[in-house]
């Protein structure tokens, strides 16, 4: 006796027997119980997903001699012809081979004809998105009223390609990708049934090999038993697939884990020994990454029963969660990029070599990470600076403001001579008010400087001369001579050229702003500044004009022609009484329309954010990290993405 394929001995014959479309089977049990029949479906799904299968299931459904029910006896004659493919009444068309309008028209005239031997004509049409135009257009009233013994069962991979007016008259079901579990768990069904010896992770393999398919897997387990001489073990599995033993991916990434550069690329160099596909190595790798998440997020999800269980956990433990998502990401990417690296040796070592250079460990960081409590290091000023070590006389917080402003944080000549002198003890203030000095004098630091660097990072406008008059530090001028009484300097007096300008700015109270004696000195766009968004729409004529001329009550302003629709007599109105009210007096503005030499406070904001862009994206070119990237690892600076941060 000839052999027969696992695909078709073990072609399901029930709806019992289909694995993964319950959703499917329960909809066409209840409307065969129910006799709620259509008089056409549309299958849809990828290949080996049961299509075919459940077309001539509910064929055998409609036409068995016990009566149209959801379990067919099987053993009648018309059950029995249908599975051996002679039912006289159950007519298979492959579209792909039979796509002209003559192949349908001939099918259509002998729908009228009842059936010979059962109860339906049952018309099952594979691929039909194959057909042409004309022969959609030429079965469409046919399909919408068949005759009453007639039904229709259209199967095809890309609904896509079928016309609406067809799918309209059907009655849609979309089947599922079986999961690798549910494949893995009908395929051992199938050899205890067979009396197959087999390895449970080797059904594994052969259940992700075959992508949600379940004749894809019953072919590759057919070459399975072939090779391994009636068994299915993992290691003839892996070998037939071109797959990756899992005790390598777990070597790759102890080595990662590890930061050992070296025994990495030994393991490298071991699977191209091995003949492995770098491909498939990279999918692996992924899919164990993934299990490494889970067992770092959701440790539940892992199934008990897994081989490696003990060992993902162990090393999902060594790996921090968010290196196991960046390590995830340069997999997926190495993937899609192997066919553009020089060949795939090299695609899978640089991937390899990626993920080390981004580990904590190789990058210059520790990889242990410190308990929320403690104190977390102050950045230094300059690349090349300890961040443990600060100057004396200058506090942590004041060091983290001053490198984002990009100064270094100094300290004061007195803090250099005595960098353990104690802080003199505070005496009433004198009359007179200090003289200003250049640089604050040495102070220990106050209470606001313990709190972490990060707080003040966030909040560089909290300067010490906004602090309440609690935690204000009274701080000694430098000493001319050791006889000099130490005065008491108010801290708003402190050295603002330690802090970036920012700081300074963002120290200025609006408020305080509208209270002093309004000032005006010519600068037209420090005075729109000021009036900030009083103007309301008339901002945009203030901003767009330059002034000519100001002679203490008359402002003569000069408009491009390109902004003349501003000018109106309404913008000029709200403008004028604007400025009026906050110069305290009555004032004359006279608006004039020509082409201008001089440049409008718009114009000076759009040179300043030029000059920004420029100088953030030379800085990014400059910088050496940037540079190590682009000479070491090949990577590109996106000028276009650069931009600089607003202040």
């Amino acid at each position: 006796m000839t052999y027969q394929v696992l695909a078709r001995k073990w072609r399901p014959k029930r709806f019992a027997d289909l694995v993964g479309q319950e959703h499917v089977v329960r909809a066409l049990s209840n409307a065969l119980k129910e006799s709620r029949l259509h008089h056409a479906y549309l299958l849809t799904g990828t290949r080996g997903v049961g299509k075919t299968t459940i077309a001539r299931i509910l064929a055998k459904s409609l036409n068995c001699e016990t009566g149209t029910t959801a379990e067919p006896c099987g053993v009648c004659q018309a059950c029995t012809q249908i599975d051996a493919g002679r039912f006289v009444d159950l007519l298979e068309i492959d579209a792909a081979s039979n796509t002209g309008i003559d192949n349908i028209r001939e099918v259509l005239e002998n729908a009228q004809y009842t059936p010979t031997m059962g109860r339906y004509k049952v018309y099952i049409i594979d691929e039909v998105h194959m057909l042409s135009k004309s022969a959609f257009n030429a079965m469409l009233k046919t399909l919408e009223e068949p005759p009453a013994h007639v039904k229709f069962i259209l199967a095809t991979t890309d609904p896509q390609k079928v016309p609406v007016t067809v799918l309209s008259r059907c009655l849609q079901f979309s089947l599922r990708n079986m999961t690798p579990q549910q494949v893995a768990g009908h395929l051992a069904h199938m050899l205890d049934v067979e009396g197959i010896a087999y390895e449970s992770p080797a059904l594994a393999l052969l259940g992700r090999a075959a992508a949600g398919s379940m004749r894809d897997a019953q072919s590759l387990l057919d070459q399975a038993i072939a090779y391994g001489l009636g068994e299915v073990k993992e290691d003839g599995v892996r070998a037939m697939l071109g797959a990756v033993d899992k005790r390598y991916l777990f070597a790759l990434l102890d080595a990662l884990a590890d930061a050992d550069g070296a025994r990495l690329v030994a393991e490298v160099e071991a699977l191209a020994a091995r003949g492995i596909g770098f491909d498939s190595a990279l999918a692996e790798l992924a899919s164990l990454l993934h299990q490494l998440a889970l067992a770092q997020t959701v440790p539940a999800a892992i199934a008990s029963d897994e081989p490696e269980r003990d060992a993902i956990f162990a090393l999902a433990q060594r790996l921090a969660a968010e290196d196991v998502q960046l390590y995830y990401q340069i997999a997926l990417h190495g993937r899609r990029d192997l066919a553009l690296a020089p060949d795939e040796h090299a695609g899978f070592s640089m991937s390899m070599l990626r993920m080390l250079a981004f580990h904590p460990v190789s990058g210059g960081e520790s990889a242990a990470r410190p308990l929320p409590s403690a104190r977390p290091p102050v950045p230094a000023a300059n690349p090349g600076a300890s961040s443990a070590a600060l100057p004396a006389g200058v506090s942590p917080a004041r060091a983290a403001l001053a490198q984002l402003g990009g100064k270094p944080a100094e300290r004061s000549p007195a803090a250099a001579e005595k960098p353990a002198a104690p802080e003199p003890e505070p005496e009433p203030a004198r009359p007179a008010a200090p003289a200003p000095v250049p640089q604050a004098a040495p102070r220990e630091p106050a209470p606001w400087d313990e709190q972490p660097a990060a707080v003040a990072a966030v909040a560089p406008a909290a300067s010490p001369a906004r602090q309440p008059v609690s935690a204000r530090v009274e701080e000694a001028p430098e000493e001319a001579d050791d006889d000099a009484e130490p005065e008491v300097l108010d801290t708003a007096a402190d050295s603002d050229d330690e802090l970036p300008a920012y700081a300074m700015m963002m120290d200025e109270d609006p408020g305080e702003l509208a209270s002093e004696a309004p000032v005006f000195d010519g600068d037209w766009a420090s005075l729109i500044g000021r009036l900030g968004n009083k103007l309301g729409a008339a901002r945009m004529l203030a901003q767009n004009a330059a002034l000519k001329q100001w002679d203490g009550k008359v402002f003569e302003l000069a408009v491009p022609e390109g902004f003349r629709n501003m000018a109106t007599r309404d913008y000029q109105d709200k403008l004028k009484s604007v400025l009026g009210e906050y110069l305290g007096q009555s004032i004359e503005l006279r608006v004039s329309i020509e082409t201008l030499d001089m440049e409008t406070p718009a114009m000076r904001d759009a040179r300043f954010k030029r000059e920004q862009l420029a100088g953030a994206r030379q800085h990014m070119e400059n910088d050496p990290v940037v540079q190590q990237l682009v000479q070491e690892m090949g990577a590109m600076l996106l000028a276009e993405t650069v931009q600089p941060v607003q202040e």
